[in-house]
């Protein structure tokens, strides 16, 4: 018996320990904090699951429940890239055009600097993110083809910074890459990667297919606020986003990214080039200094207190995070079924942060060297930005102002808190919360000035740029209220007659209203497409100058120049404003 007990006593002693004692008890009180539905994950030594994998039914989550990652397909779809570059059918500095020859950029720099593989992989390539109808759209098919993402005239393959040299997040670049895959290849890009990738590795309970829960049991159901189930629907950019896959199998696609490369003893991906992953280069962030930044299908992050290889997902219903720690060969993913506004994903990554127990990051040690800050002070506005049909709300909503003074320098975005910075190099400066630089100043090639982060670039622009756009702006809301409450006031005291100037400018406002209980009624995934309600979206807006324009003819006419005719005016140059950034018409499926 001794013998039976000394020998029970050896096993428990060789079961692997778990590093992350209470760690279940605490994501699971977490998930109930965020009103979240449920969760798997996976710590290489350890995993498991929580919550609900279906809110309606209640059925609870299981360890190898099958999920949506969103975004972390690219880093698989990179390492399928990075496979075939290894296997020298691809090249990272290869023009893309000649891997796609029916695809043609606009890019005003494609003497000297053509758009490249590389490029799409690091998210270099100046392209657009996404428009509307790229993902919320009923009308994607599961299988068909990627170049439908492209059409022709759509202005969608406009380079708007020179190739390589500052980071915006693409989705339509990922979409290239499976086109340059198939072109390769032969096969479809899903096909490909998961008989020549997924297999290989392990990873058999993975797929680059379209899942949907109806036909797969085992898939999580995803959510939005409140238990909103959300079932899977396809998308026009697919490779960029579409993944299904177990917490056991990000494990060993995580161990395989830290590893020497092999599989089975003979070399699958270059070890160099994983290496590379997450180590931005050539970029003017990273010319300048900053360490962190993405590369290859990973971003290097500063959070926390540590420093990681990682890639965040946000699909429809689902939210995902993978990271890595290389040099102590640890690493942490999970996927929470919700997809929610308003719950903090950062302190789940900071609970899995905390449970790997990873030594301390070395901290940059401040520079005697040190910039002048004085010119630099001023207004930046995204360049690029990320979404294309975005450039005018980013740029009047999204600016951010350095300034400095006794106490400092300080980073005053328009939307958050303040961020005090410290100098820690010459351009390099650094927050209070980041153990590496974290911002850095940096003059372009064109000569102007630039504030970079490494994954956004700032412009500085003139203080009078932004006061016009905001004068503008804000004249035309107040119009636009002036309009609506003296037509209002007219219409209730029966005044507003045919004859009355403000009559079809009120009218037109009025009718911005209409598409509202279409859209209230519309399903969500149907916004980026041609709708009864975005047609008549589109048609309202087009018809409110008409009706500006036909009531301030009346004013004229009449030489009423009051407060109708200036709240007119004012309307009117905004709608002319818009029109010039390209938002007028409203048209969201273009």
């Amino acid at each position: 018996m001794k013998k039976l007990l000394s020998l029970w006593a050896l096993l428990l002693l060789a079961l692997p320990l778990h590093a992350t004692p209470g760690l279940p008890h605490r994501i699971a009180a977490l998930l109930h904090e965020q009103h979240l539905d449920g969760v798997v994950w996976t710590t290489l030594d350890d995993a498991g699951a929580a919550g609900s994998s279906n809110a309606r039914t209640r059925a609870p989550m299981r360890l190898d429940q099958r999920v949506h990652v969103g975004s972390v397909a690219k880093t698989l779809v990179a390492a399928g890239i990075l496979r075939l570059v290894t296997e020298r059918r691809l090249a990272l500095d290869t023009p893309v055009t000649r891997i796609l020859p029916g695809i043609r950029f606009d890019n005003p720099w494609e003497t000297s600097d053509p758009v490249r593989l590389r490029h799409l992989l690091d998210h270099t390539a100046g392209l657009d993110d996404a428009r509307f109808w790229h993902v919320f759209s009923a009308k994607a098919r599961a299988d068909g083809p990627l170049a439908l993402a492209f059409p022709a005239g759509s202005q969608l393959l406009r380079v708007r910074c020179r190739p390589g040299t500052r980071t915006s997040y693409s989705n339509l670049g990922y979409t290239l890459l499976g086109m340059a895959i198939e072109a390769t290849t032969g096969q479809r890009y899903e096909r490909y990667l998961d008989t020549q990738l997924l297999a290989p590795l392990g990873m058999r309970d993975s797929t680059f297919e379209f899942v949907a829960q109806h036909a797969d049991p085992r898939l999580a159901m995803g959510h939005f606020e409140h238990g909103v189930p959300q079932p899977a629907v396809p998308s026009y950019v697919r490779p960029a986003g579409q993944f299904t896959t177990t917490a056991a199998d990000m494990g060993r696609f995580a161990r395989f990214l830290m590893g020497d490369g092999k599989v089975d003893g003979r070399d699958f991906i270059d070890p160099a080039l994983l290496r590379q992953m997450g180590e931005p280069a050539g970029t003017e962030a990273a010319n300048a200094g900053l360490a962190v930044g993405y590369a290859l299908g990973l971003r290097k992050l500063d959070r926390h207190g540590k420093v990681a290889k990682c890639h965040g997902g946000n699909g429809v219903g689902f939210r995902a995070m993978l990271c890595l720690f290389p040099e102590a060969r640890k690493a942490f993913f999970y996927a929470v079924n919700t997809d929610s506004e308003t719950a903090d994903y950062q302190r789940i990554d900071a609970m899995f942060i905390r449970a790997l127990a990873l030594p301390p990051p070395l901290s940059a040690r401040p520079s005697a060297v040190a910039t002048d800050i004085a010119p630099w002070r001023g207004v930046y506005v995204p360049s690029p930005n990320r979404f294309d049909t975005m450039l005018l709300a980013d740029t009047l909503f999204s600016f951010v102002r350095l300034t400095s003074d006794d106490g400092g320098i300080q980073l005053r975005p328009f939307q958050g808190k303040t961020v005090a910075l410290t100098q820690v190099g010459s351009g390099l400066l650094q927050a209070p919360d980041k153990t590496l630089p974290s911002h850095a100043l940096v003059a372009s090639a064109a000569g102007t000035r630039l504030l970079t982060n490494g994954t956004q670039t700032y412009e500085q622009v003139p203080l009078a740029r932004m006061v016009g756009l905001w004068t503008s702006a804000g004249a035309g809301v107040l119009g636009l209220v002036v309009v609506l409450v003296r037509g209002s006031a007219r219409l209730a005291a029966r005044r507003l007659s045919r004859r009355d100037p403000l009559l079809a400018p009120y009218a037109g406002t009025l009718a911005l209203l209409l598409p509202l209980p279409l859209f209230y009624r519309q399903p969500l995934l149907q916004l980026g497409d041609m709708t009864v309600a975005s047609v008549l979206l589109a048609t309202v807006t087009a018809l409110l100058p008409i009706a500006l324009c036909s009531g301030l003819a009346v004013s004229l006419r009449r030489k009423q120049l009051g407060a109708d005719t200036i709240a007119m005016l004012a309307v009117l140059q905004a709608a002319l404003l818009l029109a010039a950034w390209g938002l007028l018409p409203l048209r969201l499926w273009v």
